[in-house]
């Protein structure tokens, strides 16, 4: 699709606005819709790593504090948009959580959760607590057939083994795990 000002190049910029209850479309590309005052939304995108040192430098920078676990500032943080480690969340807390929130639509993660624990990060207390996720009776199983298999694989029973590694197919077939 070529630029609906220019003609020339091709749309990469596609714009849907409502005037007067209708919707009208324009499709622009990049230099026309630089000169009408659309730039690309993100600005120059380079992953999660720019969106957040974006959003994190709007973040007004208190006194030069340092993590006590890997000694960054926020001010590197910011610049960088990549946390130094895990306490940089609890010592940042108060300049990460409105920009933590600002990118999630909330401060609680809801996904899944690398290492089977969840972050709260609104914690009444303020306090940025780990939660324990459940383990399912199948996730129970599942593991405790896989331990058997390894030890099978170990002491060279591999009928055995073999005999377990179906039984874990059609358990992860069943309860739909990975």
């Amino acid at each position: 699709m070529l630029c609906q000002s220019c003609g020339q190049r091709a749309a990469t910029t596609h714009i849907k606005s409502m005037v007067n209850g209708q919707l009208t479309e324009t499709h622009l590309c990049a230099q026309c819709a630089k000169k009408q005052g659309y730039g690309h939304i993100l600005g120059d995108w380079g992953g999660f790593g720019s969106l957040l040192g974006g959003l994190l430098r709007e973040v007004p920078a208190a006194e030069v504090k340092r993590c006590p676990g890997c000694g960054a500032s926020f001010g590197e943080i910011s610049q960088t948009g990549q946390i130094g480690c895990g306490e940089c969340y609890q010592t940042f807390r108060a300049q990460l959580l409105p920009v933590i929130q600002r990118i999630h639509g909330a401060a609680r993660h809801k996904g899944k959760s690398p290492g089977g624990s969840a972050l709260r990060v609104s914690d009444p207390n303020h306090q940025m607590v780990a939660s324990p996720r459940q383990e399912k009776p199948a996730e129970a199983e599942l593991r405790e057939k896989e331990r058997l298999m390894q030890e099978a694989i170990q002491l060279q029973d591999f009928e055995n083994a073999a005999l377990l590694r179906d039984q874990i197919k059609e358990l992860k077939a069943k309860n739909g795990l990975e």
